[in-house]
């Protein structure tokens, strides 16, 4: 079999994903980013956007991040963002996905990892600390993500394989980088670009990387997303700030391409569309495990209509930002992903009619 052909090494990793993206967009057969959906789409978002005043500090403002930018937040947000990955349920009813209560507060999604961590910290475990991290026993990391309801709930989605990245990027900080993740960050030289370069070159958890007609793409959500953290938490300030920030490109996961179509930013062919529905009905009756596309199920990681929703996604983004820098705002994709990302959020009943793609994987 012949060896994937890979996109310029002389360019940055950000610069690659984009190159991907837009690869994958020209080449799509069920996924398409709409001329005008777009424009229409970046008129609003950015209407919405300067309605709520929305920016870096809406980063801090949620409950269970940290509130202080210093060096125990970039250890936080490097353990979180090496396990921000694969939280959907297939679950229907709440009482039974993943939970984690802290502050009479029930978590679901990504922000039951956030809770989890901070009630191991609460509970002293060093749950950031590489040189405890890197070397848990199973028994250990099991409490520390426990569900509420053990008896009653699912456990943490992937557990076996968080436990693996967790060894695994505990390992390399201790040897390469002093146990720390901040001397990472001082080594990038306030630059994205060489951070994400840094991130995916030495911790292979991170690299986000498909073959698709033939070509390597480059998508690198969890390694930008851990970039655009520690930018967001210190406000683009001290050791968080990166004079190429906008080079970062948007986070291709589950609920920011919903958002997209959503706003009309985005396209599923009725083949997709009609798949994407069945195999949310498939799966939370307990069937699609191993299914092959077409037939309903979890579609796979690197599956062609995977590839196709995701770059699409930062090519939609990209586009979006364009359109939005021509008519004299300043917002960059991160921004724009945060913001899509709070949108599906919190409006979970207009995106009821939108399924997700289900994929089980680590890389987002």
């Amino acid at each position: 079999m012949p060896v994937a052909a890979s996109l310029p090494l002389s360019k940055t990793a950000p610069e690659r994903v984009l190159d991907s993206a837009q690869f994958i967009s020209q080449h799509s057969k069920d996924v398409f980013v709409p001329d005008a959906g777009i424009s229409k789409a970046a008129q609003e978002i950015i209407r919405r956007m300067k309605q709520a005043g929305y920016s870096t500090k809406e980063w801090k403002r949620h409950t269970l991040t940290p509130s202080v930018a210093d060096s125990a937040a970039i250890e936080w947000i490097f353990v979180v963002d090496a396990l921000n990955f694969s939280f959907w349920s297939s679950q229907k009813d709440a009482c039974s996905q993943y939970t984690v209560t802290l502050d009479s507060k029930p978590y679901r999604g990504y922000w039951s990892l956030c809770a989890a961590i901070n009630r191991a910290q609460r509970e002293g475990k060093d749950i950031t600390r590489a040189a405890f991290y890197a070397y848990a026993s199973r028994e250990e990391l099991e409490h520390v993500f426990r569900t509420d309801d053990p008896g009653r709930q699912e456990e943490m989605p992937l557990l076996d394989q968080r436990i693996e990245v967790l060894h695994q990027v505990g390992q390399v900080l201790l040897t390469k980088y002093g146990g720390k993740f901040i001397n990472v960050v001082k080594q990038s030289q306030k630059s994205a670009a060489r951070l994400v370069e840094m991130v995916v070159r030495d911790f292979p958890c991170f690299r986000d990387t498909h073959e698709f007609l033939g070509r390597k793409i480059e998508l690198y959500k969890r390694a930008q997303i851990l970039v655009a953290d520690v930018w967001a938490c210190f406000e683009g300030q001290g050791d968080g700030q990166f004079d190429d920030i906008d080079c970062i490109t948007m986070f291709a996961d589950y609920r920011v391409p919903q958002a997209l179509c959503h706003f009309g930013a985005l396209e599923y062919s009725p083949q997709l569309m009609e798949y994407l529905r069945q195999s949310e009905q498939a799966v939370r009756q307990g069937r699609g495990d191993g299914a092959q596309p077409p037939e309903p199920g979890l579609l796979p990681s690197g599956h062609p209509w995977e590839v196709e929703i995701r770059g699409n996604s930062i090519w939609a983004v990209e586009r979006i930002r364009q359109e939005i820098a021509a008519s004299g705002a300043n917002v960059n994709a991160i921004l724009i992903d945060f913001y899509m990302w709070d949108y599906a959020k919190a409006h979970p009943e207009s995106m009821h009619s939108i399924p997700i793609h289900l994929t089980r994987c680590i890389y987002y």
